[in-house]
């Protein structure tokens, strides 16, 4: 296995057309999906394997140009019919969207067959799908260093038992406060992160919009703020950037679940690190709608807010 090899993810999820309505402005039929957020902003960090469906709608010249960044688009099946079309828009409170209606076109018949290069992917990423696709994947995956998964409302509550079987497989789950609450039956954060550490991922992050994100591991807990941006466009995407720098972030510094008990310490302060690097990737996102954004960020940018995070923190 090459160097390259050794830090590649591997996510699962969906690329999608988006239709966005904030108080900042409206988007038609723009670039989303939760792939596509996750690989293009794990990409600034680690090669990244994208495993989804689009449809024969999808412009092919924004797949040439995921491959320039260090994505391998092999796995992004184009099937006959239209790509899944999400509709929503954000009110004033822009900490969460209402979904308008769904489409999900061919993303309907969605059934992830890995290849053999990704079956290998040391780090896994299976983003907001079915939780029993999350399972197919996982039934493929060979040795994986690091698993983690997002989920959402809609599989909570139609889906918990299937949910239960994924999240007893993964090292790491990350959900919104909403998510939190509604998934352990709680009302206080850290019984509400007990209870969800207890049902499998001994790694939880609970993601509170601008209000920052919070880290429960075995250690401890870890509070994060989130990057101050001047004008919120369009906060779609914002959390699956988030877990691609996240991600990005672990696996260009090599961390494996074993180091939870060799070397804790160390273990936490990678945790806490990619953390704060998931916060201002997310910063970037919501500035513009779609992609677009994070399509024309620079390394230099990133660095530099990074850099003005960690002075904001200190003490």
């Amino acid at each position: 296995m090459t160097k390259h090899d050794e830090s590649s993810i591997l996510a699962v999820g969906s690329l999608a057309f988006d239709s966005i309505e904030t108080p900042a402005g409206k988007a038609d039929q723009v670039l989303g999906g939760s792939a596509n957020y996750f690989s293009i902003a794990a990409s600034f960090y680690t090669p990244v394997q994208v495993v989804g469906v689009v449809g024969e709608d999808f412009p092919s010249n924004h797949l040439a140009w995921l491959k320039t960044r260090k994505i391998d688009v092999q796995g992004i099946e184009v099937a006959k019919g239209k790509t899944f079309h999400w509709v929503g828009s954000y009110d004033k409170n822009l900490n969460e969207a209402k979904t308008v209606s769904t489409a999900l076109n061919v993303f309907e018949h969605f059934n992830p067959k890995l290849s053999d290069a990704q079956k290998n992917s040391p780090y896994v990423f299976l983003a907001n799908i079915d939780p029993v696709l999350q399972q197919r994947v996982l039934d493929q995956v060979k040795a994986p260093r690091i698993v983690a998964c997002d989920s959402m409302n809609f599989w909570i509550n139609g889906k918990l038992e299937e949910l239960k079987k994924t999240l007893a497989r993964v090292d790491i789950l990350s959900i919104n406060e909403g998510e939190a609450f509604l998934l352990s039956g709680q009302k206080s954060l850290l019984q509400a992160a007990k209870f969800i550490r207890a049902l499998g991922p001994s790694v939880l992050i609970i993601k509170r919009g601008e209000y920052g994100s919070s880290l429960f591991t075995e250690s401890g807990t870890f509070l994060a703020p989130a990057f101050p941006v001047s004008k919120v466009v369009d906060p779609t995407g914002a959390g699956d950037s988030f877990a691609g720098a996240f991600m990005g972030y672990l696996a260009e510094a090599g961390i494996h679940r074993d180091m939870a008990k060799t070397d804790p310490k160390l273990f936490d302060t990678i945790l806490r690190k990619a953390v704060m690097a998931g916060s201002v990737m997310a910063s970037f996102t919501v500035e513009d709608f779609s992609v677009h954004r994070l399509m024309r960020l620079e390394s230099e940018e990133l660095v530099t807010r990074q850099h003005s995070l960690m002075r904001m923190i200190a003490v």
